[in-house]
């Protein structure tokens, strides 16, 4: 450990203010590994022998809203940003009968006891810091249970029996995983065995906090690695069962690997990038809707539309673990457009115009990485460089053309005050007519022609303008329409 490491002025300030008062006072847990492992700490905690109620009445800043002994403590001035440091009084837990959250919390006697109940060694130990005026002399490890020897073995293990342990909390059999990815350890032989079984205890933990720990372990540098643990141990069964249906989906000559490895190499090429949560995500789900859609083995495996039924299960997989809605419309979108269709010379301006209209100019970036990591990940990536350098050339070009409604030359309020008509269906019905024509060519975008224009769109019926903006749509969805129906069939996708 770094003999000149930095224990924040406020955290030094609640351990002298409890030892003044005659009660033990360390920091504990995450934080004591991690300054072990010379990383920076996110959070700091302390554990003291004092009660709730003493810690409280040495700190009037103080909240205790909870039955588990931890008061947070305020800290920070008014100029500053205020933290919160939690104080947990020394206690021992019993009765998990929910599978997370222990029925009787009672307060310990020793540090020891309070250290036994905690998940894994690296996180079992306690640091006593003797300071003077905040300048450290010294830091004292308590480690009862091995923590700093797994730390040098570079091991996630167990305090005590494995089994037991998650019996408690089944979080921590997700927990263990995601450790094991963010500080590159291996998981020893008798947790990991533990883990398998009792992998079915995951089912009692909420999907928020299943969305959580998972979330975590895809932001990790080890993600695909961590998604080969969560199947090999029967978790991922509990978490997104819909990734097993690739395991041994074969593919066609375009693919060498089975869906289950694209997906997960497309996952670890996004993490080599270090691209967003959100294309991450994506580039993990984007051909989920495989394995449902094949038809034919080997060279001639077809999956028509995949990309679509991955977008419902993609929908519903985020739903159930209760991701927020802008997460699930996004990874949602990008999953639903990966598949899009570009060849030099064979795409018109307006069908780059469509494109972006369909897509939407916001997601091109992380759609684009997307598509690059379906390349990436197939194994036998294609000559796609050039056509993607092209296609970002011609975004580049059209992106200031009318792309949709709002960018039109006429808008909604002049047009019911042209037509003389009242906020109704025919109001967007005409204005998506309008889009189309000006979609292909962009110099229609005058109020002179559009105004014109609206008139004579005016004259039809609502059936015939219903008919003609169902073409309208299937115009924008086409984007190519016949190209991309070609090169679809072309590649059996």
């Amino acid at each position: 450990m770094k003999s000149n490491y930095i224990i924040p002025h406020e955290v030094q300030d609640i351990l002298q203010t409890l030892a003044a008062a005659g009660f033990d006072a360390y920091i504990v847990g995450g934080c004591v590994r991690d300054m072990l492992l010379d990383i920076e700490p996110k959070d700091w905690d302390v554990t003291t022998n004092a009660l709730p109620d003493q810690i409280q009445k040495l700190f009037p800043e103080s909240v205790y809203e909870n039955n588990f002994g931890t008061v947070g403590i305020k800290t920070g001035s008014d100029n500053e940003q205020v933290k919160i440091v939690e104080v947990t009084t020394y206690r021992t837990e019993s009765d998990y009968t929910d599978k997370r959250h222990p029925a009787n919390v009672i307060f310990a006697q020793t540090l020891e006891e309070d250290l036994s109940r905690r998940d894994f060694t690296v996180n079992a130990m306690a640091a006593v810091i003797q300071s003077s005026k905040f300048k450290i002399q010294n830091i004292e490890i308590v480690d009862p249970f091995g923590g700093q020897e797994d730390l040098k073995k570079k091991i996630i293990r167990t305090v005590g029996d494995p089994h037991e342990r998650f019996g408690e909390d089944a979080l921590r059999l997700l927990r263990a995983v995601r450790f094991a990815c963010q500080l590159d350890f291996e998981i020893e032989e008798k947790t990991a065995e533990a883990i398998r079984d009792t992998s079915a205890l995951l089912k009692h933990i909420s999907a928020e906090r299943i969305r959580d720990e998972f979330s975590k372990i895809i932001m990790t540098p080890r993600a695909g690695w961590g998604l080969e643990l969560l199947r090999e141990y029967g978790l991922l069964h509990y978490i997104m069962p819909e990734l097993l249906e690739g395991v041994g989906c074969g593919q066609n000559k375009h693919h060498i690997y089975t869906v289950w490895e694209h997906n997960k190499r497309a996952l670890e090429y996004t993490v080599s990038k270090n691209y967003s949560f959100i294309v991450r995500l994506a580039s993990l789900l984007h051909d989920v809707g495989k394995p449902r859609t094949k038809s034919g083995e080997g060279e001639n495996s077809t999956f028509y539309r995949h990309e679509i039924v991955g977008a419902n299960m993609t929908r519903k997989v985020l739903e159930r673990l209760v991701f927020p809605k802008q997460v699930v419309t996004d990874v949602t979108h990008l999953v639903r457009n990966h598949l899009f269709y570009y060849n030099v010379g064979e795409v018109s301006e307006a069908g780059v115009r469509r494109f972006l209209a369909r897509v939407g100019l916001e997601y091109i970036d992380d759609l684009l990485k997307v598509r690059e990591a379906d390349r990436i990940g197939s194994g036998v990536p294609k000559a796609f460089p050039y056509k993607l350098r092209h296609l970002l050339f011609m975004i580049d070009k059209v992106r200031r053309d009318p792309i949709s409604p709002k960018m039109l030359a006429l808008n909604g309020t002049e047009l019911m005050a042209l037509l003389a008509i009242s906020p109704s269906p025919r109001v967007g019905w005409i204005l998506n007519m309008l889009l189309d024509e000006v979609m292909d060519d962009p110099a229609r975008n005058t109020k002179e022609y559009l105004q014109k224009r609206a008139g004579e769109l005016h004259l039809c019926s609502d059936e015939e303008l219903i008919r003609a903006n169902k073409k309208v749509q299937e115009h924008k969805e086409g984007y190519e329409e016949e190209a991309e129906k070609e090169i679809k069939k072309k590649h059996h996708v």
